[in-house]
């Protein structure tokens, strides 16, 4: 349907009058559900100071006791290594704008109770923006970033469960035996005493309860669908397909030299169609380019970047850091501390414009850049 062009209905009977509008709505119930694993990993930050600091020690060890013989050994020093000390540090600065009055714009509403429902829609939004900004910059976070020390890049052969299989259905009842079956043998090497489920390769052992896996939707909605509590009946696993779900398209790994080339994502430095190449930060796409279809575009991380868009160097849409390729391999994320999102401040302001009889809002805060805390697991784990 058309949008309103502003033109009333000629009235049926008396051609020369113009028919009224009866009522102005202005919809508010814009924002149903913000994603909520953000506000899981904030932290406290402050206006004093910019980092915070995490230190991680390693095991110490035995040695065999020498009874007597030990005498001469009793001043000596048996300092432990050093820790690592890792920092995370508030040094991104933001800020939400929006222009109201309470005159010129009033002319455009029928009532006064109209006006002020659409300055308040308008004036919420702010807020609301700041939660969409945080919820999609995390997300897109934790289902992009990997590592690969020592065990933290785990993949499950899916493409063998499901060959043996018959039916669409058998095939996918195995596939969720292979995936549970994999994530129990994970949870149980991660209970050991290991040094591969961390960067620092420290000595470690995880509690089952600390254990956090955050599920790609894709594999969630597809397990889902055959018998779940006799599939992930042991170790806790159907509670944990319950912890976290985010959506597909937050999930996704770097471009790679292939994307450029003909056939590729990017081909040419020049986003295709329908390749799901992602943005991982809020930005308004700017490019003189021709091919840019939709110059002005405004993206949140995690939306799609607009066909004819373009990456590569100054001068271009994005960089190469500032996108990903959506990858629907990743099953899941599974981690025991969140990264770490923490507040520097969070102030909003306003400033009345005698001149023009506008009023200006503002909603400024900062935040850290996002790291994964090197002395916890941030697994990823793939299908293949």
């Amino acid at each position: 349907m058309a949008s309103f062009n502003g033109q009333l209905r000629s009235n049926e009977i008396f051609s020369a009058l113009y028919n009224m509008i009866i009522s102005q709505q202005v919809f508010a119930d814009n924002i149903g559900k913000h994603q909520t694993l953000v506000d899981k990993a904030r932290v406290d930050g402050g206006l004093y100071g910019d980092t915070k600091l995490y230190y991680s020690t390693d095991v110490l060890k035995s040695a065999p006791w020498g009874n007597d013989a030990e005498a001469t050994n009793l001043l000596a020093l048996n300092r432990p290594n050093a820790p690592e000390c890792q920092e995370i540090v508030l040094d991104i600065f933001r800020q939400i704008s929006l222009t109201v009055d309470n005159y010129l714009s009033k002319r455009a509403w029928s009532t006064e109770g109209a006006f002020s429902e659409f300055t308040s829609v308008m004036l919420g939004w702010i807020r609301e923006t700041k939660k969409v900004y945080d919820g999609t910059l995390y997300n897109v976070y934790i289902g992009t970033t990997e590592t690969n020390k020592g065990k933290q890049i785990q993949e499950i052969d899916i493409t063998a469960a499901r060959g043996s299989a018959s039916t669409e259905l058998e095939a996918d009842k195995l596939e969720a035996f292979a995936i549970a079956e994999a994530i129990a043998d994970l949870l149980v090497e991660m209970g050991d005493y290991s040094r591969d489920f961390n960067d620092y390769e420290y000595l470690r052992s995880y509690a089952d309860s600390d254990i956090k896996v955050i599920w790609n939707s894709k594999f969630v909605n597809k397990i889902k669908k055959v018998d779940l509590p006799t599939i992930f009946h042991k170790d806790g696993l159907v509670d944990k397909m319950d912890q976290d779900v985010l959506p597909a398209r937050y999930f996704g790994r770097p471009v790679a030299d292939e994307d450029f080339e003909s056939g590729g994502a990017i081909a040419g430095g020049t986003v295709v169609a329908d390749m799901g190449v992602r943005s991982k930060i809020e930005k308004d796409i700017v490019s003189t380019s021709k091919a840019t279809a939709e110059k002005g575009k405004h993206v949140f991380p995690g939306d799609l970047i607009p066909a004819g868009s373009t990456v590569g160097e100054s001068g271009a849409d994005f960089t190469e850091d500032e996108v990903y390729i959506e990858d629907n391999s990743i099953i899941c994320k599974v981690v025991t501390k969140l990264p770490p999102y923490m507040s520097a401040f969070e102030v909003g302001t306003s400033f009345f414009n005698p001149k023009s009889l506008t009023e200006n809002h503002y909603l400024t805060y900062g935040h850290n850049t996002l790291a994964y805390l090197e002395n916890y697991p941030f697994i990823t784990v793939k299908a293949k």
